[in-house]
């Protein structure tokens, strides 16, 4: 707060980044999200150097031995080893690595993909929306993992099909949300004051309009980079996605498979690791969300 010449207090906005954060912090969940989010990510960049082994290294005279904290477990190997002696902590590690990657490159394309059709079909509707809209609808009508599995089996199973897959899966709703955000911009006053300036469709629909649709997909984005890990994981469990030897979660959830009466923990782990890591991202978008919806603003 500061004061004028005559005496009469005047109180200065806050800045929009403090804003943004006061209001994301009221909601803990969001915070511990965000928190457990940073790790992942922080473990994911590091992976080569805390790692205590390489996510593919073998040894046969270890096989499935149980935690350091069980009996017959042994301080070397924190979380155990698979079938084949590799260490679960170690692949848990580099996996962080490739499912963030998986899910950062999917939302990336989906968003991309998803906000120019939307903004296009927005902005010129007639038929072009017309076309758009109604495949989007179709893709919605079918059950999205079994559209992921028929596109992977066209395409062939392999981690960047099993990516192409999962962004397919996911574009209607970027397209969706892009385009009602649209529609909805395009009734605003800058829009027609910007218009009458004598401004053309590229300015109007990329430095007019384009800006004041993000926050919608920013909350959108942060959901759905936990809804692509779950897919790609899913695909990797099915043997569709990531292929032996990756350390992709859901491949190494499938390669345990066989071993879940006899050994919890090759099964308990990475079923862990996606479970708090898709968490985390809800957690965040919720979070989002909240921050950037002005009626839920105090």
């Amino acid at each position: 707060m500061t004061t004028l010449a005559d005496n009469t207090p005047h109180f200065e906005p806050p800045h929009p980044l403090r804003e943004f954060w006061d209001y994301f912090s009221t909601n803990k969940g969001a915070v511990a999200g965000l928190v457990i989010v940073l790790l992942v990510l922080l473990m994911a960049a590091l992976a080569p150097w805390i790692a205590p082994y390489s996510p593919n290294d073998t040894d046969p005279s270890v096989f499935l031995t149980p935690p350091a904290w069980q009996a017959g477990g042994s301080s070397a190997h924190w979380l155990g080893t698979d079938a084949i002696g590799r260490d679960i902590l170690s692949r848990l590690i580099h996996g962080a690595r490739l499912s963030l990657a998986i899910g950062l490159a999917v939302v990336a394309l989906s968003v991309v993909l998803g906000t120019v059709l939307g903004l296009t079909a927005g902005y010129f509707r007639g038929l072009f929306e017309i076309a758009v809209m109604r495949l989007m609808d179709i893709i919605l009508t079918l059950p999205s993992l079994l559209l992921a599995i028929v596109i992977v089996a066209i395409l062939g199973p392999g981690l960047m099909n099993a990516m192409l897959a999962v962004a397919v899966v996911v574009l209607p709703h970027y397209v969706r949300i892009t385009r009602a955000a649209v529609i909805t911009e395009m009734s605003r006053d800058y829009v027609t004051a910007a218009r009458m300036n004598g401004a053309g469709h590229w300015r109007l629909m990329f430095n007019e309009v384009l800006p004041n649709c993000t926050a919608p997909l920013i909350v959108q984005a942060s959901l759905g980079i936990s809804a692509a890990i779950l897919d790609a994981a899913a695909l990797g469990f099915l043997g569709l996605g990531a292929q032996p030897p990756s350390p992709e979660w859901g491949t190494m959830l499938a390669d345990a498979r066989e071993f879940v009466l006899r050994a919890w923990w090759v099964v308990t782990f990475p079923g862990l690791a996606i479970l708090i890591t898709v968490l985390a991202f809800n957690l965040l978008g919720d979070g989002l969300r909240d921050a950037f919806d002005p009626k839920l603003k105090r």
